[in-house]
């Protein structure tokens, strides 16, 4: 959250994995992390991108992660752009999309 009250960025991207273990902590974790990259989006001007892989195992993560099943940060890195630009076309701004202003 700290990132985007700062707007000194055009976007973040929230990016991690949780793999499933034998406790419920796997859904605590995995709710908390959805609420929060929310909070960013509603309390802050600055797009917040989920990318947090949520998966049963380190293969599935793999999989995802550049493997058979694409790669989700990639997604995210686009999704991301999308959004700087969607914004900037709501606002009239003109100019290039970048890391810090």
């Amino acid at each position: 959250m700290q990132l985007c009250k700062e707007r000194k960025y055009d976007a973040v991207i929230s990016i991690g994995c949780v793999i499933r273990g034998e406790t419920p902590h796997f859904d605590y974790v995995c709710s908390a992390v959805a609420q929060g990259i929310k909070d960013c989006n509603i309390l802050t001007d600055t797009p917040t991108i989920f990318c947090v892989l949520t998966d049963d195992t380190k293969e599935q993560s793999i999989a995802r992660s550049g493997g058979d099943l694409g790669n989700k940060g990639v997604e995210a890195a686009v999704t991301a752009l999308r959004m700087i630009d969607f914004k900037k076309n709501l606002s009239g701004k003109k100019g290039n999309i970048g890391f810090g202003h």
